[in-house]
């Protein structure tokens, strides 16, 4: 199997990663997926499409992580890692569709208008 990439994105993040076959390591900028997301719950949004297919341990994956905060992160590692499994097994897709993996979440920040404190939030109005 030779390298596969992809690309998953959230807000403002953005993930580029590449998967090999291998013992299941993940690489975040050159760090351990336990050193780079320290918590516990962002380490499972991650691993959540190796598990549910149950590969966890059948492939290296190296990841390019930019922008964003941490929970943006994680699910843009965790679409690109569903798309990847899908360009290596295109039967996987209904179960990852049906978790949810592979939506790209299209939500992103308003931007603050002016004459206002932020997006929607108006300054107190006096009549008088």
């Amino acid at each position: 199997m030779e390298v596969i990439n992809a690309i998953g994105r959230r807000k403002a993040a953005v993930a580029r990663i590449y998967v090999s076959e291998g013992k299941g390591q993940i690489t975040i900028n050159k760090k351990e997926l336990n050193e780079y997301f320290t918590t516990g719950t962002l380490q499972y949004i991650v691993r959540q499409p190796l598990n549910l297919l149950e590969v966890a341990e059948k492939y290296d994956i190296k990841v390019n992580l930019d922008g964003g905060g941490v929970t943006g992160q994680a699910e843009a590692l965790r679409l690109a890692i569903s798309r990847a499994l899908v360009k290596i097994d295109a039967e996987a897709k209904p179960a990852l569709r049906t978790a949810g993996f592979m939506t790209r979440d299209p939500r992103e920040v308003e931007r603050k208008k002016p004459g206002q404190p932020k997006a929607r939030k108006k300054f107190q109005f006096s009549k008088r």
